[in-house]
């Protein structure tokens, strides 16, 4: 049946199913931005990915191809991985833009010195989006919206079932203009504290053209840091709301996607 035969019949037969199922689930654990961050080790993934296959083999009539390593079969699992790809990626996206927005910040209060491995990507970023990735992990866990993805990752076996899941060019192309909207949001984010800092900036400015004697790195730089620091207090209220926005879009961009 899979051009492949250990000998067990119908239990092979399950086992490949499994096997088939878990490489959607599998690419989409990969490529979200909590599951696939490079401190959740590998063998928690493939867990994961077992685990929701499990339900969705139970639930669904997902077959695997009749022929799993034919020509046939391997596109088949490419097709199973470009969706669970696209539906990682469009989460990606919305995580994506605090990240952004702590770098416009941080240039402007003089914290891109001050850097950190982000847990998420296993790169470098600026503490204060740590900071913003913090806060959007809680909002988004504690919304229950990462449940909500999963449930559409159960709901895209039957939008996108084996073997017709190639997803057009107007998906893609919506993909595309939820990464402009995810650059409208990290500028919202920023908005608030770089506009406070660019009066700070000005006044530092005035300052040192009246008082040249004034070192304008010795005064500028501690009243910005300040004066961000200060910002982001009194931002905070707005910056918990948009980040709540976020994580809804974040669901409603996936299922949009998935949308016929």
């Amino acid at each position: 049946m899979i051009n492949l035969d250990f000998g067990y019949g119908a239990l092979e037969v399950e086992f490949w199913r499994l096997l088939f199922v878990m490489t959607r689930i599998g690419a989409a654990l990969l490529a979200a931005p909590l599951f696939g961050s490079a401190s959740v080790p590998a063998q928690v993934r493939v867990i994961g990915a077992g685990a929701i296959a499990v339900m969705i083999c139970a639930w669904t009539n997902v077959q695997a191809p009749p022929a799993l390593f034919s020509l046939a079969g391997m596109l088949s699992v490419a097709g199973e991985v470009l969706v669970g790809l696209t539906l990682g990626f469009v989460l990606q996206l919305s995580f994506a833009a605090p990240i952004m927005a702590a770098e416009v910040i941080g240039g402007g209060m003089g914290m891109n010195m001050a850097i950190a491995v982000d847990p998420t990507s296993g790169t470098q970023s600026p503490a204060l989006g740590q900071y913003f990735m913090v806060v959007l992990t809680l909002i988004f866990l504690a919304l229950g919206a990462h449940l909500q993805w999963f449930a559409l990752l159960v709901e895209s076996y039957r939008v996108f079932p084996p073997g017709h899941t190639w997803l057009g060019p107007e998906r893609f192309a919506m993909v595309a203009g939820f990464a402009s909207q995810m650059f409208v949001t990290a500028v919202t984010i920023a908005l608030p504290v770089t506009l406070v800092l660019f009066i700070v900036q000005m006044i530092t400015g005035v300052l040192s053209r009246s008082a040249p004697s004034l070192n304008l790195f010795s005064l500028g730089l501690p009243a910005g840091l300040l004066a961000g620091i200060a910002a982001l207090m009194l931002s905070t209220p707005v910056l918990t709301d948009l980040v709540t926005r976020l994580s809804a879009d974040a669901i409603t961009a996936t299922s949009e996607v998935m949308a016929k």
